[in-house]
């Protein structure tokens, strides 16, 4: 007598995959890592889904926000380095220097 199996998934029994056990310590990971000490592994563990999944979105934008402003900043900088390896003096230090040369006081 054969058993046919009426179940959805492949195993007879409920628990989860490799692959969602491995995304859902990979998130509680990085819940903990990247809070900064805000939470501990058991904390997040014993999180409601909704509220793991909400707290770990939350910590990717913030860090996505950090990033671009980052990115931003670098890109406007100013070197202080021109091509040739000499050291340009910053706009408001050459201004100050000016203002020394015609006697006036530096105004900040």
């Amino acid at each position: 007598m054969s058993v046919i199996l009426t179940f959805l998934s492949a195993s007879r029994f409920f628990g989860l995959t490799s692959e969602y056990r491995a995304q859902l310590f990979s998130q509680i990971h990085e819940i903990v890592f990247y809070g900064k000490g805000g939470y501990d592994f058991h904390t997040v563990y014993n999180m409601p889904i909704w509220l793991r999944n909400f707290t770990f979105k939350k910590i990717q934008e913030h860090y996505k926000r950090e990033q671009e402003a980052y990115d931003n900043a670098s890109n406007k900088g100013t070197t202080v380095m021109d091509s040739s390896g000499n050291i340009k003096a910053p706009e408001y230090a050459q201004s100050a220097a000016q203002n020394r040369k015609k006697g006036r006081k530096a105004v900040y």
